[in-house]
């Protein structure tokens, strides 16, 4: 990769951004600021929030500064895209016209510097976990989600706060395995989009998978945690050589 080559996009997923993780929010805004403002395109791969319960929670203050720091970057010029995760899939058109960025749909194919690349969050790769597809499916379903979002904020909030409770149990009960993406979905996306490249975060397992009888590359974003240890985080970055790297939060290459 050439050092001083123009960045052209950047790719970040899991923040999990809440307010009792200060430090974590913290790295965002300083992320924003000063690697994200020299890119040409930033892509929010899912789980920004560590949840959202709907666009008329805009005016929370912490919501409304990540708001405010994401228009400013988009008021520099910088395109900002976001994709819904499993904590956030309920952000909507208001909130994207608030923060001056474009909605994308998972998965969504795009090339950049020559790569063809396919970008989803990873859940729904995620195919031997049963229980939680029987559950995506039910909440990405445009029904569910008006009547939910029909319900007052504070009891969406209180039914969130259920689910994430009962996700940390269940966490405790699967395998790393049952929560990884399967290669037969990884397979599928690849033959699906015709992408030899795919992007995803969700599963917090860094990695660049590498198939060497075809070339096709997995590069898996790492989730942010400054607010407890280990310290994590990081992004991948592409050129306009055509480079893809991974980047610690130090900003060095991985």
């Amino acid at each position: 990769m050439n050092s001083s080559a123009r960045t052209l996009a950047l790719f970040i997923s899991d923040l999990h951004l809440q307010e009792s993780h200060p430090r974590t929010a913290e790295a965002f805004f300083a992320f924003l600021a000063e690697r994200a403002s020299t890119a040409e395109a930033l892509y929010l791969l899912g789980d920004i929030f560590e949840y959202w319960a709907g666009d008329d929670d805009l005016a929370m203050p912490f919501h409304q500064r990540i708001v405010d720091a994401l228009r400013t970057l988009s008021d520099k010029g910088v395109a900002v895209y976001w994709m819904a995760g499993n904590r956030d899939f309920l952000v909507g058109q208001a909130f994207a016209d608030a923060a001056g960025l474009r909605l994308l749909p998972d998965p969504f194919v795009t090339t950049i510097g020559g790569q063809q690349i396919a970008l989803v969050h990873g859940d729904a790769q995620c195919t031997d976990d049963l229980k939680y597809m029987a559950f995506r499916a039910q909440v990405r379903d445009p029904a569910w989600q008006q009547h939910f979002l029909a319900m007052p904020l504070a009891q969406r909030k209180a039914i969130i706060a259920g689910l994430r409770e009962g996700s940390r149990q269940a966490h405790g009960e699967k395998s790393y395995e049952i929560m990884d993406v399967t290669p037969a979905a990884v397979a599928a996306l690849h033959e699906a989009t015709q992408a030899p490249t795919i992007i995803h975060g969700h599963t917090h397992r860094p990695a660049l998978h590498l198939d060497q009888a075809t070339g096709r590359r997995r590069y898996v974003l790492p989730d942010w945690e400054l607010d407890a240890e280990p310290v994590r985080g990081g992004w991948i970055a592409i050129t306009e050589d055509g480079a893809i790297a991974r980047h610690g939060l130090d900003g060095q290459p991985l």
